[in-house]
């Protein structure tokens, strides 16, 4: 059988199409194949296609080059029942009028920065203040508002996708030219995998993640998954929800999930720190070595069985409740996502890291690649 392989030139914008990757692949390639589908026209006027990555065990996610969103996942519970595991919507039109960040690629700088300003090498920056009185996520427009250049294609670990994007010196404020690859595999051990670099031709910050909204039942509320995070400390916030740069022990507190703990055990406890975020909105400071990969959280859901684990290079876990879910948002299959019906793992350096220098450096300079891999891994139990 003729091995097929796929170029993005191969693929025209707007015609969906099979590309079959399996045929006659060298023993050490994963199986797998990947489909792709017109997803709807960008405001820049761009095409934005929907690439659909399939492993040989049926799992299943769904990827567009707007915002390079994770549209859907599916991944088998304890039945061997597939079920869509993120919130997010049928049509792009949903993701350009009304998002949280549902399923994007975070950047260029993940989470909060106070009041929108920062200082590096002696030079002042000012950022949007989109999260007021804080940037938040990238600006006004963050690459989860940008078309990605798109390369489908089948790696050794199995199907994948290769987004591009350069981020032009003073986008949002930030300087630099930035250039990004994100490449999105679907293994054969049921794990999303994530692997973020970036360079630059003048000095910058750099802070990428993802922020799928997960939940694991595939409908209601999230309060009774059970989370254990490898972590003793956090860093709690001031009620901007920016660090105050202490790093706090999470024992004797509701920040404490070494063992494994329902969310809603005590996300409604008198505490200063659940007040300020409507509940879990917090960067755990994960025990292992910088840039090492390592596990970070694993999350159980008894209903279904279904298991995340949560794996990174990253220093720190951003843990969020779905606190700011609210009933206005319909989304798929015309689900009405009411307070805390997903919540995030964001694996990321910590918030306000560019004005907190005793936190791990988000400062990428020329010459140096930024890094960051992040895994999802699913099984059922």
């Amino acid at each position: 059988m003729m091995k097929i392989t796929m170029r993005q030139s191969a693929i025209p914008a707007g015609i969906a199409g099979l590309v079959l990757l399996a045929g006659c692949a060298t023993p050490e390639k994963a199986s797998g194949r990947i489909t792709h589908e017109p997803f709807g026209v960008a405001p820049s006027g761009a095409p934005v296609i929907l690439y659909t990555l399939e492993n040989a065990q049926g799992a299943r996610a769904g990827i567009c080059n707007y915002g390079g969103i994770v549209t859907s996942l599916t991944m088998p519970d304890r039945n061997d029942q597939y079920g869509d595991v993120v919130l997010g919507y049928d049509n792009l039109e949903g993701y350009l009028t009304n998002s949280p960040y549902f399923g994007c690629l975070v950047g260029r700088y993940g989470n909060r920065i106070a009041k929108g300003q920062f200082t590096l090498d002696g030079k002042d920056y000012t950022l949007a203040t989109n999260n007021y009185p804080n940037a938040l996520h990238g600006g006004l427009k963050g690459f989860d508002k940008v078309v990605w250049q798109a390369r489908p294609y089948q790696s050794v670990n199995g199907p994948a996708l290769e987004l591009k994007y350069v981020s032009p010196d003073g986008e949002e404020g930030y300087p630099g030219n930035l250039s990004v690859t994100a490449v999105y595999t679907l293994t054969d051990r049921n794990e999303l995998r994530l692997d973020y670099t970036a360079t630059t031709d003048q000095a910058t910050v750099a802070n990428l993640t993802h922020h799928s909204y997960f939940n694991l039942a595939g409908r209601g509320d999230i309060l009774g998954h059970e989370v254990m995070l490898v972590s003793d400390r956090y860093t709690p916030v001031d009620a901007t929800l920016i660090p105050t740069g202490e790093l706090s022990e999470v024992a004797g507190t509701p920040f404490d999930f070494n063992e494994p703990t329902a969310i809603g055990a005590r996300i409604n406890d008198a505490n200063e720190q659940l007040e300020f975020g409507g509940g879990y909105d917090h960067n755990w400071v994960i025990k292992k070595p910088f840039g090492v990969l390592g596990l970070m959280a694993r999350v159980h859901e008894p209903t279904t069985g279904r298991v995340m684990e949560v794996l990174s290079t990253e220093p720190g876990l951003q843990f969020y409740s779905g606190n700011f879910l609210d009933g206005t948002i319909t989304g798929k299959g015309g689900w009405t996502y009411a307070h805390r019906n997903g919540f995030c793992m964001e694996p990321q350096h910590y918030p306000d890291s560019p004005n907190k220098p005793h936190f791990p450096s988000t400062v990428l300079r020329p010459g140096d690649t930024y890094r960051n891999t992040i895994i999802y891994r699913f099984y059922a139990e």
